[in-house]
């Protein structure tokens, strides 16, 4: 039975993959910065799955934390077959007047933690033949809605990259883009999602059964649901000219001026 480590498993997208890989009948290293949560979801998978859930509080935009994490992921007695990247967060400030700490602290989450933790995983996985990692980009990768569209393009990328790297070894590297999906997300960045209709919205359960489909089939990128296909086409294909035109597109939110809201 092989283990996953999932980021940011307390909620969210995260919480969807810690329950279906548990029912799965894999055991999970459940990392995330609320204890609390981690530990009653523990509970709950190892009462309900029968499976072993191992909780690992970590905040990932400290350094130190990382590195925990990363020597977990290299421990050759409790090998980690699957990695997901999921850990996140929104910024609901344009860049120039924001709060450069918190562009600092969403940088180290969601790319340098991406690195560092793939990194790790990669090269237990590839000692032993085996394993697979999943970066959670985002359909954002391929507009220009701020420093989260930055981030999760740099995802994308990176984990092409680091398929073709991988490719031969037993390990593949996948990259999930989502758009829209009905989580804790946009609650917590504090970005009023109103007026968006219901057809923009996956469900968290469609999203992470694609994700983990395109796993078990090696897919390197992963785009949950035909709409959200149909978009990212047409923004691999449109002229950047008309995707930097659509990224200046501002909206009133709470008085203030903001980037358009992220998948």
């Amino acid at each position: 039975m092989a283990t996953a480590l999932i980021t940011g498993a307390s909620a969210g997208l995260g919480l969807e993959f810690a329950w279906q890989l548990a029912t799965a009948r894999h055991d999970v290293v459940l990392v995330a910065r609320n204890e609390e949560r981690l530990t009653r979801l523990a509970a709950q998978l190892e009462a309900a799955a029968g499976i072993r859930a191992e909780v690992l509080v970590a905040d990932l935009s400290d350094r130190a934390d990382v590195e925990r994490v990363a020597d977990r992921l290299r421990d050759t007695e409790r090998p980690v077959g699957l990695l997901v990247n999921n850990a996140g967060m929104g910024l609901n400030q344009r860049f120039v007047t924001g709060d450069l700490d918190a562009e600092e602290s969403a940088l180290a989450v969601m790319v340098t933690a991406v690195m560092v933790l793939s990194h790790a995983a990669a090269g237990a996985m590839v000692a032993r033949g085996r394993g697979a990692i999943l970066n959670v980009a985002s359909v954002a990768a391929l507009l220009t809605s701020g420093t989260y569209s930055a981030h999760k393009a740099w995802v994308r990328v990176f984990t092409e990259s680091l398929a073709v790297e991988l490719s031969g070894t037993g390990v593949t590297a996948t990259a999930l883009n989502p758009g829209f999906v009905h989580t804790e997300f946009h609650e917590r960045g504090r970005i009023d999602m109103t007026a968006y209709p219901e057809i923009v919205w996956l469900s968290p359960e469609d999203v992470v059964a694609t994700a983990l489909a395109d796993v078990r089939r090696g897919a390197v990128i992963s785009t949950p649901s035909l709409r959200y296909r149909t978009l990212s086409a047409v923004a691999r294909l449109a002229p950047r000219s008309a995707v930097r035109s659509f990224g200046r597109y501002r909206r009133a939110f709470q008085g203030q001026e903001t980037s358009p809201p992220v998948p």
